[in-house]
């Protein structure tokens, strides 16, 4: 396993994946996981609440798509000692878009199957990330 530390964001090589970590608040700034490590796994542990779920949702499938990747967001489930509900709403996405694991409401173990091979098929059919500029982000 090697890891990779940036300014903004962990990646991490485990078995011939690439994969971005990063936290909930995160999700709201597209530049802090933007795709220029190459990883194909864009993994977000979240306490995201009721309230703005749909947010959650939307945001996790912008991140599939403009960053050609694989997402899994992980959401709790319950209350906080401030009174606030979450739902979960964990999901797998591919580089698409499309759910690979669907939104559950209910606290569940999931299995999913990610085809690396795929993946990087679907880049080379749509090449865009071959367009992104290069760019630093400083203090």
């Amino acid at each position: 396993m090697t890891y990779t530390l940036g300014k903004e964001r962990l990646v991490v090589d485990y078995k011939g994946w690439k994969i971005c970590l990063l936290i909930c608040y995160d999700l709201r700034f597209p530049v802090f996981s933007r795709n220029t490590e190459d990883y194909e796994l864009l993994v977000y542990v979240a306490n995201w609440p009721k309230p703005r779920i749909n947010a959650w949702d939307t945001l996790l499938k912008a991140r599939a798509i403009e960053n050609m990747s694989y997402v899994i967001g992980v959401n709790r489930i319950g209350n906080d000692e401030n009174g606030h509900e979450y739902i979960g709403h964990s999901q797998v996405i591919d580089g698409l878009g499309n759910p690979v694991c669907e939104p559950t409401e209910i606290e569940s173990t999931f299995i999913a199957e990610l085809d690396r091979q795929e993946l990087i098929e679907l880049r080379k059919k749509f090449s865009f990330l071959d367009d992104r500029d290069h760019f630093t982000v400083s203090d």
